[in-house]
């Protein structure tokens, strides 16, 4: 038995993301799971999903959108949960097998971050772990946060630091949206992104989002353009 975790609070992303990302785990992973959603409102879900309140965490006013919130999986304990866990944020797009992603290192495994690469910098949109191996992570925070934010611009990389032994993904497993499927340069505004080679998941950070890169909702902001990507429908559901 394995776990895979997402957690929803405020009103950023609606219900349907968290059920889509059930549905799209349950099509791509053969090992028996649990999918647990940490949430402040379960409204929406579907029954098959299990829910865990958000576990308390002090969080001053100006961060309190961030993903700084996303600490609270490094709890000594949430709920009954133990063993492997897989955590993914609401907005990835599940495209191929993901069993291996369980078994890859006993380590601490995380996606190297994109635009710092070679500095032990992960991305946490898609990591591994053991429910409550890293709790120091939590604890240190909680007993220094003022420090702890000024120090670290954001939550990945605070967490990759202060884990400091970590592994990351094979670079083809976890793909950016923007990086990678978006053609490069003036290419951008002729080709339709493409899907990756060797991509499991695809990973949307800022925007767009899944549902914009369906129809090509670049916001107006002409460098930033980029055709339709009809195909994310095929998996995003």
């Amino acid at each position: 038995m394995v776990n895979v975790i997402c957690i929803k609070w405020g009103t950023r992303y609606g219900p349907e993301y968290v059920n889509r990302l059930y549905h799209m785990v349950r099509r791509n992973l053969s090992l028996e799971f649990r999918f647990v959603c940490l949430t402040d409102d379960t409204t929406g879900l579907e029954p098959d999903i299990e829910t865990l309140p958000i576990p308390e965490m002090d969080i001053p006013e100006k961060h309190a959108v961030s993903p700084w919130r996303k600490l609270t999986l490094f709890s000594r304990e949430l709920g009954d949960l133990r063993g492997k866990t897989l955590f993914l944020d609401l907005d990835v797009v599940i495209v191929d097998s993901i069993d291996r992603f369980f078994d890859y290192s006993e380590k601490f495994t995380i996606i190297e971050n994109w635009t710092q690469r070679g500095q032990g910098i992960g991305n946490s949109s898609v990591y591994c772990f053991e429910i409550g191996r890293h709790a120091d992570v939590l604890d240190y925070y909680k007993a220094h946060t003022d420090e702890v934010l000024r120090k670290h611009k954001n939550e990945q990389i605070y967490l990759s630091r202060r884990i400091g032994d970590i592994d990351f993904w094979p670079a083809k497993w976890c793909r950016s949206f923007k990086f990678h499927a978006i053609p490069k340069g003036p290419l951008r505004y002729f080709m339709a992104p493409r899907l990756p080679e060797g991509c499991r998941i695809l990973v949307f950070h800022g925007h767009p989002h899944p549902h914009e890169a369906v129809v090509g909702d670049y916001r107006g902001r002409l460098r930033k353009y980029f055709k339709p990507a009809p195909w994310i429908e095929d998996y995003w559901k």
